[in-house]
């Protein structure tokens, strides 16, 4: 098998990568990293000494690739399928990498603040950086909110790479920062997602680790 995806069921970027891949049937080998195991942490250092997953390793063309958008952006073109991840005119796929950043950079990042913060010491925490990051959430979930009345998915009509992304970062801030009533569409776009076989699949696999999401 060419394709091997070194992730952890619970990491959020890694759900990008697995959308991508379970959209598609994309076959791909499965390698799961403990980090806090130190010889499966070194293995993933020795692909990408940042040593964080997603990685992506293609022995048919001896190609390493980390970073989910980057993942992504490889699979659409050189493992394509039914769903176009990037679509091939110009216009839509400059929509689609717009939200795909928007989901990473405006929902996914300040999440990710929220639940780092919760993982410090005693006596370590950040107040004013939760605030921030709860602040920033707050207009992203706005911004999604006005978008979401005219689309079914992040950058259209139909499901892409900006939908991959948008999936892990709205589900786990729903979870820090819970979508109220003045979200309607952003609520009715995050259970659709829900339903999209591929995170469906995703989640299922997630369900044993759940256990270790801070709070």
């Amino acid at each position: 098998m060419s394709l091997r995806l070194y992730f952890h069921p619970l990491s959020s970027f890694c759900w990008k990568a697995l959308i991508a891949l379970y959209e598609n049937e994309t076959p791909f080998e499965p390698r799961l990293v403990d980090l806090s195991n130190p010889i499966e942490r070194a293995a993933l250092q020795k692909l990408w000494a940042i040593g964080k997953f997603p990685v992506l390793r293609d022995d048919a063309r001896d190609a390493t690739i980390p970073e989910s958008t980057i993942i992504l952006e490889y699979l659409s073109a050189h493992y394509p399928g039914r769903v176009q991840l990037v679509p091939s005119d110009p216009t839509l796929a400059r929509e689609t990498r717009l939200w795909e950043r928007f989901y990473d950079l405006h929902v996914h990042v300040p999440m990710g603040s929220i639940v780092a913060d919760r993982l410090r010491p005693p006596g370590k925490s950040d107040p004013y950086g939760v605030e921030l990051a709860r602040s920033q959430l707050a207009t992203s979930y706005a911004m999604i909110e006005k978008e979401m009345q005219q689309k079914r998915w992040a950058s259209g009509d139909t499901f892409t790479m900006a939908d991959c992304a948008a999936a892990p970062a709205l589900y786990y801030a729903d979870r820090v920062k819970p979508l109220d009533d003045e979200h309607p569409h952003t609520k009715a776009y995050l259970e659709r997602l829900r339903e999209r076989p591929s995170f469906t699949r995703v989640l299922k696999e997630a369900e044993p680790y759940f256990k270790n999401f801070p709070g």
